[in-house]
């Protein structure tokens, strides 16, 4: 078979899927690996997909693409632009978009499948591609983990992968060590008395507890941190109320925490407990908040040989100045808990998928022009080619590296 990746990344750009409901998704990729010859396995962790392709003695490189979707209305005018809709796991009707470019990853995979499967008499090992539910909600890899990912399909020498980015399109970033933080989801709930919003002084307001929390909470990092440690509090929602004269019983803040150490992750964690009920105890709240962990990202950390031999890979095929070094980057990933669960390297890089046409005032003026959606933006839309081209070749080239030479 030939693929039209260009079609293939339209048709998964339109319809996308939220976390753990990517059954169209992980159909197409079944179907597909299943015509390349591979052997699939389905249900993995309640909708992932791996498909194996046995070749020889020699090593087993696992590549990773994750499938899901983003709640967010696309704005992107396209004409394969999303109009789906879907049902969040809180019960809510809300809009969905490739607004991370997972689909630019499921594409890649596909097409780099197909051209190991085309080049196999060059190579000798074993190719694990697997598409992972739930990135988005950080826990689709370990539920693919605790399905029994490693006693149900080869355990592999190394974990490889990568994400689109606005970076260049054809370009690719890659660090060892430290490279993506790690990433904490929690709800607050502040608890308060309510009443009539002419008698403030016969309640206890929580929607003035959650002001002063948030405040509050952005001394953390500016004042609590050392220069030389990182970490990221936002708050990314703030629920209260359903009348203007009415003083609600509850607020609720929904924050995303962002650190590189596990000493950092605990100090910031520890911070925001003690502010929250230290700001309840002083509106008189009567009792103190609620605190709901949720998804966890892991550190992503990439194995500092691996990356160094995986790199010198991908700059074989995109050429020297093309590869580079992104720093450490503050977004999450939980690519990790797969190379992790099998005890070997992972080896992770940024894709490049915006217009180079783009960046040439950022590289004079250090700012990254408004014009260059990054993800998570309902105007997110990837450059169709190069993209796809250098993800595949990226793919390839990283397989290649760690699988054996084929023997005459």
């Amino acid at each position: 078979m030939s693929l039209d990746l260009a079609a293939v990344y339209r048709d998964l750009h339109a319809n996308p899927e939220l976390s753990f409901q990517e059954h169209r998704t992980a159909g197409i990729v079944a179907e597909t690996l299943t015509a390349l010859g591979l052997t699939v396995t389905t249900g993995i962790g309640r909708t992932g997909v791996v498909g194996v392709l046995e070749n020889g003695d020699g090593p087993t490189v696992l590549l990773r693409a994750d499938m899901d979707g983003l709640p967010v209305l696309e704005a992107t005018g396209l004409p394969y632009a999303s109009t789906a809709r879907g049902t969040d796991h809180e019960g809510n009707d809300v809009p969905v978009m490739h607004a991370c470019g997972h689909d630019v990853h499921v594409t890649c995979l596909l097409g780099a499948t197909e051209r190991l499967v085309a080049d196999r008499a060059e190579w000798s090992g074993t190719l694990v591609a697997l598409f992972q539910p739930a990135e988005e909600w950080g826990g689709g890899a370990e539920a693919m983990v605790a399905d029994g990912l490693f006693d149900r399909v080869p355990k592999p020498d190394i974990v490889l992968g990568q994400h689109v980015a606005p970076l260049p399109a054809g370009f690719a970033a890659v660090r060892g060590g430290v490279a993506m933080a790690g990433a904490d989801s929690l709800t607050i709930r502040l608890h308060g008395t309510g009443g009539h919003g002419s008698r403030p002084e016969t309640t206890v307001d929580p929607v003035y507890l959650a002001a002063s929390t948030v405040v509050r909470l952005q001394g953390i990092v500016a004042r609590e941190l050392a220069a030389t440690d990182a970490a990221v509090v936002s708050v990314g929602q703030i629920h209260a109320g359903t009348k203007n004269n009415i003083i609600p019983a509850e607020a609720s803040l929904g924050l995303s925490i962002r650190s590189f150490d596990e000493t950092v992750r605990t100090k910031v964690l520890s911070a925001i407990e003690r502010i929250a009920k230290a700001e309840a105890a002083a509106s008189g709240a009567p009792r103190e908040p609620d605190f709901d962990y949720e998804e966890r990202f892991p550190v992503t950390v990439n194995d500092v040989a691996a990356t160094e031999r995986t790199a010198a890979a991908l700059r074989g095929v995109l050429g020297e100045a093309r590869v580079i070094d992104p720093g450490v980057i503050s977004g999450s990933e939980d690519v990790g808990v797969l190379a992790t669960a099998a005890g070997v390297p992972l080896v992770y890089w940024i894709l490049g998928g915006s217009d180079p046409a783009l960046f040439g005032d950022a590289l004079a003026t250090g700012r990254m022009p408004d014009d260059i959606p990054s993800n998570h933006s309902p105007f997110f839309a990837p450059l169709i080619e190069p993209t796809l081209e250098v993800g595949v070749a990226a793919l390839v080239a990283g397989a290649r590296e760690w699988l054996g030479e084929a023997t005459a």
